[in-house]
């Protein structure tokens, strides 16, 4: 019996470490190539290390002003996601009614709907509407693309924090809106975070939609950029793709970064409602 348990304890932890590699081997080729002078698509140590491809690809046309379009698009639409969301989330988590799950389940097929079967459609209102190439109709459908999701994991969230806290500010004279923004939602914080980070990471890699949706090279956003690195005829300068990779990983990570904390911090509720 022992022995078999050590077999298979080997076994998993072998099975751990193969998907461990799959994952690390794409992120050293990144970091490694990123500095090295010739750069393929092996994965090995660089026999010089270079900072040239970070000099080649820091210029405003290839890396600042798409940089800038991502955190724009990205961050906008993150805002009113997060802002939509709580306000939806709300009368979901706080008012019964037998609406609510035929209204969830929708929203949650909503979810299923594939990004390439809609984009048709989406891409005759915009013109119709004078949306198309705009980075204000780009991040209301990024927005409504994220939507759905982002109800369900708010009303989770939301779910709990005891409603006892509100009532209590309701008899303060506070209105639902007030108790909302200044008991429920800071309450919820590492629920909040959540919904923004994956919100923002979602989008940050979305490559299709701005494809779709903006037609001036001067507006795509650094998902999008991303693709003049492939050059004709199968070229492509690896070593530059990878520091420009390096690059535009680096706002997702900071911030993760940043609401790290919130994220392990849990619901702070203990000896908030007494007796």
């Amino acid at each position: 019996m022992a022995r078999a348990r050590t077999s298979r304890r080997l076994a998993a932890d072998a099975a751990l470490l193969l998907v461990a590699a799959a994952f690390a081997l794409p992120l050293a080729w990144v970091v490694l190539s990123s500095v090295d002078p010739h750069a393929d698509l092996r994965v090995r140590i660089p026999d010089g290390v270079t900072l040239g491809n970070f000099d080649a690809i820091l210029t405003p046309d290839i890396t600042y002003t798409p940089l800038l379009n991502s955190l724009i698009l990205c961050g906008g639409a993150t805002a009113l996601t997060v802002a939509c969301a709580a306000l939806a989330a709300y009368p979901l988590s706080r008012f019964r009614s037998r609406l609510n799950r035929p209204f969830l389940l929708t929203i949650l097929f909503a979810t299923s709907l594939p990004i390439t079967a809609i984009m048709v459609p989406v891409y005759a209102l915009f013109v119709r509407v004078n949306l198309i190439d705009t980075l204000q109709g780009t991040i209301l459908f990024f927005a409504a693309s994220q939507l759905p999701f982002a109800i369900w994991l708010m009303k989770n969230f939301m779910d709990g924090v005891p409603k006892e806290l509100e009532e209590a500010a309701w008899t303060d004279g506070a209105s639902s809106a007030q108790s909302l923004v200044r008991i429920v939602l800071p309450l919820m914080g590492p629920g909040v975070a959540v919904v923004t980070v994956f919100s923002f990471v979602m989008m940050w890699g979305n490559f299709f939609v701005p494809f779709m949706l903006l037609l001036t090279p001067d507006q795509m956003p650094a998902s999008v950029s991303i693709n003049d690195f492939f050059g004709n005829r199968g070229m492509v300068a690896y070593g530059q793709l990878a520091a420009f990779s390096v690059i535009y990983s680096t706002p997702v990570i900071l911030l993760y970064v940043l609401v790290a904390r919130r994220l392990g911090g849990g619901f702070a509720l203990g000896g908030a409602v007494k007796g």
